[in-house]
């Protein structure tokens, strides 16, 4: 057994509060959890959690041996922070997040261009749209889109996260092209349910576009599809099912082969500025400064150019 992972293990099902939670942090089944736990408390001759069908909670020695499991990590941790940054040479492993289609289109390749420059790096990405807990899930890194909430974690802008109004030639052939925000309002609309707690939440029943004269309001009268995806967005424009206003990063090349087309170009969309996030005292090591100055440099140009 690595009763390394074991200890890790058992600290995320502390820490989360159930083995289902524990898996998604530790990247492994449910049922590998639990046989984490039970072969830990095999090796220790002791049970170190009470189970019943609704909770669970720390018997008296799992609680003392929680503890020390975790002085063990991150004693075992901060000596690889140590080892990390005596290197001259980036070398390692780095987990980042980020946004889905923001680190599947502008990430992602970033990615690759600099894992060729640092062939001593190993990164495992996490794309999803939770905020993650960089302390607590071990995270190197993290990518937000909007203002970070405050925290001791430093914020490195990388640029801004822009939208494209669009829509397919097929669609504009059958529905004509608008040519004012408010002709948007004979349009079928696509959107995306962003949560009453995001700053774009206002896309579900609204279009804001900021023109020469100042900002248009176009309230949505018909949405043809509301999608929690963005993928599936694109894929509904491009086979014609109406209007969308979708990442620029994700239709760029589309909007390239002329497979989708900007609608009213003299206008812009909101934007949402891009953030790198680290702890302050992770930057010495060469690994995650290397890594966050490339991405400031490469992800920095192409939020800028994004349109």
């Amino acid at each position: 057994m690595n009763v390394f992972q074991a200890m890790t293990t058992f600290v995320a099902v502390v820490e989360t509060g159930s083995m289902a939670a524990a898996a998604e942090r530790c990247s492994m089944s449910s049922t590998m959890v639990g046989n984490y736990i039970r072969l830990l408390e095999e090796r220790v001759g002791a049970s170190l959690l009470r189970r019943t069908t609704r909770r669970q909670s720390l018997t008296p020695f799992g609680a003392v041996y929680f503890e020390k499991c975790r002085e063990l990590i991150a004693m075992l941790e901060e000596t690889d922070r140590m080892a990390q940054a005596a290197q001259t040479v980036p070398g390692g492993k780095l987990r980042v997040t980020a946004p889905v289609t923001y680190g599947t289109e502008s990430l992602t390749p970033q990615l690759v261009d600099y894992l060729h420059q640092h062939p001593m790096v190993d990164v495992e990405l996490v794309l999803t749209e939770r905020s993650v807990d960089l302390t607590e899930e071990k995270f190197d890194a993290a990518i937000r889109l909007g203002l970070p909430a405050p925290s001791t974690l430093i914020c490195r802008r990388l640029g801004d996260y822009r939208m494209t109004l669009c829509a397919s030639p097929d669609y504009l052939a059958r529905r004509g092209e608008p040519f004012t925000p408010m002709q948007l309002q004979a349009h079928d609309a696509l959107s995306f349910p962003y949560p009453a707690s995001s700053p774009m939440q206002w896309a579900g029943r609204e279009w804001q576009l900021e023109g020469s004269k100042g900002k248009v309001v176009v309230d949505i009268l018909r949405t043809r599809a509301v999608m929690n995806s963005t993928q599936a967005l694109r894929k509904a424009v491009l086979a014609g099912m109406g209007v969308a206003m979708l990442p620029a990063d994700l239709v760029r090349e589309d909007l390239r082969a002329e497979r989708l087309k900007v609608l009213l170009p003299d206008y812009r969309l909101p934007t949402r500025p891009v953030y790198l996030l680290y702890h302050k005292d992770r930057f010495s090591s060469p690994t995650l400064r290397s890594f966050i100055n490339f991405m400031a440099g490469a992800l920095g140009g192409i939020a800028s150019q994004t349109r």
